[in-house]
């Protein structure tokens, strides 16, 4: 296939906290509303910002890992999006430098140029001096400019101009001002769905201050050349033809990546959604998939939902697959304590209690089906559960990593996986049918891995 050209920028920043996402959302809106098709993508694994970053485009925001989901995963889709669209943004994560791979590492592999955004509150000139670090620091990525959060007057933009390198030009400035910024909680920043209307607001704000800049002209000098992959990513057999998988999704569970969603249905599995909040039955349905989510938030009317946790005790009891991430770990053990400090009784499929705490990291998991790759962000531990059947594989550290648990067909961990990483072992979690040996947690001593 040829490539196709297409404007795209990468928004990055000197550390977390700078206002990238916040950033990326206005300029989204900002194309969005100049009738331009715009395709956003988030470096690495991220549930919370490419809700915020859909809503502000109107399009499917998907992640770009190179560790996850691999080089030939983020080139084709890439591709795919420069064939359709007007302007392609990609915002990293962290600092530009940050992890392994990192946000310069994917910006240089694609030659796409980067805009810095930089909260410039209690600096001036030394705004420059950072722009020149980070150039210097590899000579393998190239730099569209600085985007200045929190630029109080016109007289401290003066200060910031007049001290950038020539070739980093000052590409906007946003004001101090806290319409602009996105809330955020323990996790991250709040669901989108949660405050939508104010979002709205937050986006057109950002979207004029970008404008009233100049950036609607600052793009076109930055069209990129997307080849696709030389090897197209395989079609997967449609093994769970016939089959239907029903998926948790409401405001406690939304930790869900669209390319997870794209892979079932490639195999051929029927998606059906239903909410543990708000629902008595599940709908009929061959498997059952509790994702990441808040489930801390709302514990008490997870708890008090009698039915539903009978009817996915049935399910359980049935011997039918499942499987829990994170939140859905969380709901699936014996009681959650909630930010309140309060316990709440859970579905109890394992043994064990839930409370907050934290921990994160790029982790592949072996199962007896095959080995997926994902990731752990969460803020709460578990204590009281059974022995694992095995344990994450942390990406570049030889301690263990996130337990994973199994009983019956269920299998549950901290882990988020991502699909698309082994549809073959995704289809086999999800088979009506185990496909291999899945020994329950209560046979296998892990003090012997």
């Amino acid at each position: 296939m040829p490539p196709a050209r297409c404007p795209a920028l990468f928004i990055a920043a000197p550390a977390s906290g700078q206002g990238k996402t916040t950033v990326t959302a206005a300029l989204a809106r900002l194309f969005k509303r100049q009738g331009k098709r715009v395709r956003v993508f988030k470096t690495g694994p991220d549930y919370l910002d490419p809700q915020i970053l859909a809503q502000a485009s109107g399009a499917p925001v998907a992640p770009l890992d190179l560790w996850m989901a691999g080089e030939s995963y983020c080139r084709q889709r890439l591709h795919e999006a420069a064939r359709e669209a007007d302007l392609i943004l990609v915002e990293g994560a962290m600092g530009l430098h940050d992890g392994e791979p990192s946000s310069a590492d994917l910006a240089a592999r694609f030659d796409i140029p980067l805009a810095v955004v930089m909260d410039v509150k209690g600096m001036a000139q030394t705004a420059g001096a950072v722009m020149a670090g980070l150039a210097a620091f590899r000579r393998d990525v190239r730099f569209a400019g600085l985007i200045a959060n929190g630029c109080a007057t016109a007289r401290h933009r003066e200060l910031i101009a007049s001290a950038l390198p020539a070739q980093f030009p000052l590409l906007a400035t946003l004001p101090r001002d806290p319409a602009l910024a996105l809330p955020e909680r323990h996790l991250g920043l709040v669901q989108a769905n949660e405050i939508e209307s104010e979002l709205e607001a937050r986006f057109e704000a950002g979207a004029d201050a970008l404008q009233a800049a100049g950036f609607l002209t600052a793009l076109d000098a930055l069209e990129v050349t997307f080849a696709a992959p030389q090897n197209a990513l395989p079609i997967p057999a449609a093994t769970l033809a016939g089959h239907t998988v029903a998926i948790a999704r409401d405001a406690a569970f939304s930790f869900i990546y669209q390319a997870n969603l794209d892979l079932l249905e490639a195999l051929g599995a029927s998606l059906v959604f239903f909410s543990p909040l708000a629902d008595t039955r599940l709908p009929a349905c061959d498997a059952l998939w509790l994702p990441g989510g808040y489930p801390e938030l709302h514990a008490e009317a997870l708890s008090i939902n009698h039915a539903m946790k009978s009817a996915i005790r049935t399910f359980f009891d049935a011997g039918k697959p499942m499987l829990a991430e994170c939140g859905g770990l969380l709901y699936s053990l014996e009681t959650l304590t909630d930010v309140e400090d309060r316990p709440h009784a859970m579905l109890g499929l394992l043994p064990g209690a839930g409370a907050l705490r934290g921990c994160q990291g790029m982790q592949t998991a072996p199962l007896p089906e095959g080995e997926i790759r994902g990731h752990a962000h969460h803020r709460s531990r578990t204590n009281g559960t059974p022995t694992p059947i095995s344990v994450g594989r942390r990406q570049r550290h030889p301690a263990p990593g996130e337990a994973i648990y199994r009983e019956r067909r269920l299998t549950a961990t901290y882990l988020h996986l991502f699909f698309p990483d082994n549809p073959d072992a995704v289809a086999a979690l999800f088979a009506r049918h185990p496909v291999c040996d899945t020994p329950s947690s209560e046979t296998l001593d892990h003090a012997a891995r």
